[in-house]
């Protein structure tokens, strides 16, 4: 009898494995994987065994991360099972960027940003907002972006900059005369989604990819990216000019034949005063204004964001404050994305540990002309402004191959040995890759992007229009000024 029940439990356990292998998700998982084996097997015939397992993992993992097949914290925790159970020694590589302050600024970004949304100091943000932009749709417009940029500096979260504005400005554009589904209304949504993400690539600590290339910096190469420095470097152009460039590419694209006067709703708001501030809105926004201004003077202190953040977030989380919900670490906190930043950091790691990106590197750089440091008798050499060029189109590249997190990923570990071929300073090379993974060709690239295109039903076909010339714009534009702005600061 126990033989029966057995053999009827395999039948039922191999028609469920025929009925799963069937699926179309399934067949491409399995083609993945495959293909991730058939490269393993033809690394393992190149490389030395370590850093071949190595390199298996590192193709396997960004697979997984570009084709989103699978949740991102998937391929990490797999990435640090296997990594600490096949490779001897590697377990406190891999586990490194738990360590960072990188990761633990990334925590904090979601703790103040839950303490934003409770204590209501979005919706106070929004008020004196709405009276601001009240006027031309050029105006609205430009109001609207630059509210977006300046959230930047004090929440340090894409997705959670997208989630407190996104109805805000919904609401606003309605107010403000523009019907929902309209060219205006879809316009400013739009510009509040695109300036929530983008122009924050120039600002350190407010966007995944830039926390995961300071990260890997710090735990590859013990490289802190100071707050400042960076800021100079990026957001003149990145920041301030990418904002006016999508602004006017936004205005042609959805355009309002003229201006729409103020309706009498928004002219009540104006006249109407606001409430008094609460104790929390007011302790939060102080709060706030005391990490922008540690965050911004980190050359004199010497204390890493990550750990301003951290005791930013420790202040919001006791509870007498009552700053955040009392379920906040469990609700609010985006544990899978914590997962998925700590993964990238480890492989990034454990790639420059095993010897496999000094590898890479030396490949590459005989393929591009880069081996060998400028010389003044050598003609051919594309010297220092072109050396940054080509690495910030390799960047680029990478952006659009895998995702805008890959970039920092598949680079940095590769950046020591880049700038030992180069002869570049090494914060020079990692600075190059901000032009390649603040530039976003289509919206599955950028998870807020879609996130932003799902909630307010933005047309997915203009949206990738916008990203088409936003790219195209970036590419032959703000590329070149970035490495002339690198030049006259005298950075190169």
């Amino acid at each position: 009898m126990g033989n029966v029940e057995g053999a009827g439990a395999t039948g039922r356990a191999l028609e469920l494995a025929r009925r799963l292998g069937g699926t179309g998700a399934t067949r491409r998982v399995g083609a993945g994987l495959a293909a991730a084996g058939l490269v393993g097997l033809a690394l393992f015939g190149l490389l030395p065994a370590p850093m071949a397992l190595v390199a298996c993992l590192a193709v396997a993992a960004m697979a997984a991360w570009a084709t989103n097949l699978v949740p991102p914290h998937w391929p990490a925790l797999a990435v640090f099972t296997l990594a600490a159970t096949l490779i001897p020694g590697s377990a406190p590589v891999v586990f490194s960027g738990f360590q960072s302050s990188t990761y633990w600024l990334l925590f904090a970004g979601f703790v103040l940003g839950s303490a934003i949304r409770h204590v209501g100091l979005g919706a106070r943000i929004a008020q004196p907002l709405a009276r601001c932009l009240a006027g031309s749709y050029r105006r609205s417009a430009y109001g609207i972006a630059g509210a977006c940029l300046l959230l930047g500096f004090v929440m340090p979260s894409g997705m959670g900059r997208i989630v407190l504005m996104l109805p805000i400005v919904m609401a606003v554009a309605e107010d403000l005369g523009y019907p929902q589904g309209s060219d205006g209304w879809i316009g400013l949504v739009a510009i509040a989604a695109f300036s929530c993400f983008l122009p924050a690539f120039a600002i350190l600590p407010s966007n995944a990819p830039n926390m995961i290339l300071a990260g890997l910096a710090e735990t590859v190469y013990g490289h802190r990216i100071g707050y400042f420095r960076y800021l100079w470097m990026h957001f003149p152009v990145l920041g301030l000019l990418k904002t006016v460039v999508l602004v006017e590419l936004s205005l042609r694209l959805f355009p309002v034949a003229a201006p729409v006067p103020a309706p009498a709703s928004a002219r009540r708001s104006a006249d109407t005063p606001a409430g008094p501030w609460t104790l929390a809105q007011t302790a939060l926004a102080l709060l706030l204004a005391l990490c922008l201004v540690l965050w911004m003077t980190d050359a004199l202190h010497g204390i890493a964001a990550g750990w301003v953040g951290l005791a930013a977030a420790l202040v919001c989380l006791f509870p007498p404050a009552r700053l955040t919900p009392a379920d906040c670490v469990a609700r609010e906190v985006q544990h899978g994305t914590l997962l998925f930043v700590a993964g990238v950091m480890g492989l990034g790691a454990l790639i420059s540990a095993s010897g496999l990106g000094a590898t890479l590197v030396d490949g590459l750089a005989q393929a591009t002309g880069l081996a060998a440091p400028p010389d003044a008798g050598d003609r051919q050499h594309p010297g220092p402004v072109g050396t940054l060029a080509i690495l910030a189109m390799m960047s680029t590249a990478a952006a659009v191959l895998a995702n805008l997190a890959g970039v920092p990923a598949i680079l940095t570990p590769l950046a020591g040995e880049t700038a030992r071929l180069t002869g570049l300073e090494l914060d020079l090379v990692l600075m190059t890759q901000v032009p390649g993974f603040s530039n976003v060709l289509l919206p599955y690239q950028a998870p807020p992007l879609i996130y932003a295109i799902q909630v307010a039903g933005l047309p997915f076909g203009r949206m990738t229009r916008l990203c088409l010339l936003l790219f195209a714009a970036s590419l032959v534009f703000l590329l070149p000024l970035e490495l002339l702005w690198w030049r006259l600061i005298g950075a190169v």
